[in-house]
């Protein structure tokens, strides 16, 4: 009986941490790999190696599911009190303190040896990231729009990967990093829109109660900042017709999006199925750039 109750505990720990690293929620994690693609397959003309492409993949999941369990250790004694997130599993005490760190600690020393395989200029941009994603969830305290923090962290995986392919950073990685932060900084506001509720109750900031009533206005401002960034990096680099198709499809998307924000009475899962939409927006671009070069 004991060894039955053993085996039922360790697989409950391991659903646990699963949900800890969010790796049931695929979104998030894809969400992060996007840019970091992007950038890989623009700064070789759409052919990168296989090998840098399975290390950037896996660096995007190993940074993303560290920055995870961070905000989770910061937010223990807040996600209790916000509907969204109380049943994670530091929240709702399913795991222990010492084994989010010791999971955070696991992901970092992943991430690490990843970055060991890149060039020096994009290991110390790694190292760069770092404070950022730590200081993320503290930012939320102290700062009125911690988005843009996310955003900058965000930004990282397109400098990390731009340099990691072609040993250094040029105007169109500035460029693209313009856009990540950008369209990083719209899609996440729309994430924190169901959550004013809670973080005005809680003290906590977001760029959703920092834009108060203007803040479909600010979304819409981001994403034509993406778009705008967008369609200098495919002058840049000469991309052909695919990738100005897909720009356009893209275009129409997010202006769908924030016409759909406009309505006063938006049900609360739609914030989170144009989060996801995101995601399909992000790979629709990563074929127009790939497209964009090799057809």
């Amino acid at each position: 009986m004991s060894t039955v109750q053993s085996s039922s505990s360790l697989s409950s720990q391991g659903k646990a941490i699963i949900k800890l690293l969010r790796w049931d929620k695929p979104t998030g994690r894809l969400v992060l790999m996007i840019p970091a693609l992007w950038a890989v397959f623009l700064a070789t003309q759409g052919s990168p190696p296989a090998l840098l492409v399975l290390v950037i993949v896996l660096g995007s999941l190993a940074t993303s599911a560290a920055g995870c369990v961070v905000n989770d250790l910061w937010d223990r004694d807040i996600d209790p009190h916000v509907n969204r997130t109380k049943k994670r599993p530091l929240a709702s005490k399913a795991l222990t303190v010492q084994v989010g760190l010791g999971v955070a600690l696991v992901a970092f020393v992943c991430a690490f040896g990843l970055s060991r395989y890149l060039n020096p200029l994009s290991f110390w941009l790694c190292v760069g990231a770092v404070p950022v994603i730590i200081g993320y969830p503290l930012a939320k305290r102290v700062f009125p729009v911690p988005q843009l923090v996310l955003a900058i962290a965000w930004g990282f995986a397109v400098l990390i990967s731009w340099s990691a392919a072609a040993a250094r950073l040029e105007p169109a990685t500035w460029l693209l990093w313009t856009a990540t932060v950008f369209w990083t900084l719209g899609f996440d506001t729309i994430y924190a829109m169901p959550d004013r509720p809670d973080d005005r109750r809680l003290g906590i900031n977001s760029s959703a109660l920092f834009f108060g009533r203007y803040v479909v206005a600010a979304i819409g401002l981001f994403f034509a900042a993406t778009v705008a960034a967008l369609v200098g990096l495919g002058l840049i680099l000469q991309l052909k017709i695919a990738y100005w198709l897909t720009l356009i499809c893209s275009g129409y998307l997010w202006i769908r999006q924030v016409f759909l924000l406009r309505h006063r009475h938006v049900p609360t899962q739609a914030y989170g199925q144009l989060f996801r939409q995101n995601v399909w927006i992000g790979f629709l671009l990563l074929g127009g750039m790939v497209a964009g070069y090799l057809l």
